[in-house]
């Protein structure tokens, strides 16, 4: 799981929870065997290294950046992906809620920069989350042009302690839209599920899509893919 979507989930955490009682700055730090997102690796099965700063209003209100080493190809020399976001995240009822604004950085040698709008709900362990693509930078090499709502991304975890400290989780999310063909060279529409564990700081995650294996250099999307990582959070 990358540090960019524990951040957010940690601000929505932090505030439901009523922990938070003043403005306050935080850092994070990750390292992991590879970097998966939505079930697809962005690191071409390899290491990644991440962190970011997150700012979190006693209001509900949260900004953050954050950054991590990517690879789309063999041949990558050096990539990097830098995100920036900002969203409202709070409790009324007792069901959670967060909403916001992702933008996706990359270099050049990535080529391509989008944002998508975000919003989540929580019911206890589970989670509902919807993001939909809202902006891309038409001009980067793909020769296409997505408009607003063109993609989106359904997904629903589940998330709960067994004992010991130790944190169980369960993901399945879906993609729809031609985004994905052209950032990853992925067909549009594939699901994607993981279970995962974690105590303090580390983690362990199998996860795989219902994708045949198709793609640039072979990247093994129909393959089960175990992930090990250790992430830390630092209060500034």
């Amino acid at each position: 799981m990358n540090s960019r979507t524990l951040s957010l989930a940690l601000a929505g955490l932090l505030l439901s929870a009523g922990t938070v009682q003043a403005d306050e700055w935080s850092a994070n730090f990750a390292a992991s065997n590879n970097y998966i997102w939505r079930g697809l690796t962005q690191s071409i099965n390899e290491g990644a290294i991440s962190g970011g700063i997150d700012f979190t209003a006693d209001s509900g209100f949260y900004a953050g950046t954050w950054a991590s080493n990517v690879s789309y190809a063999a041949d990558d020399v050096y990539s990097y992906e830098h995100d920036l976001y900002a969203g409202f995240a709070g409790e009324a009822g007792g069901i959670s809620y967060d909403i916001g604004y992702l933008y996706y950085n990359y270099d050049a040698e990535a080529e391509f920069d989008f944002g998508e709008l975000y919003g989540s709900i929580g019911f206890g362990a589970f989670t509902l989350g919807l993001n939909v693509l809202a902006n891309t930078e038409a001009d980067e090499g793909v020769g296409q042009d997505f408009g607003f709502g063109e993609a989106t991304y359904l997904y629903a975890d589940y998330a709960t302690e067994i004992g010991n400290g130790v944190e169980l989780g369960f993901h399945i999310g879906h993609h729809e839209g031609d985004f994905s063909e052209a950032f990853n060279g992925v067909p549009g529409d594939y699901t994607d599920y993981n279970i995962s564990v974690a105590k303090d700081g580390f983690s362990f995650m199998i996860t795989s899509t219902d994708l045949d294996d198709v793609g640039p250099d072979a990247l093994d999307n129909d393959d089960i893919k175990f992930v090990v990582g250790y992430s830390m959070d630092i209060e500034l």
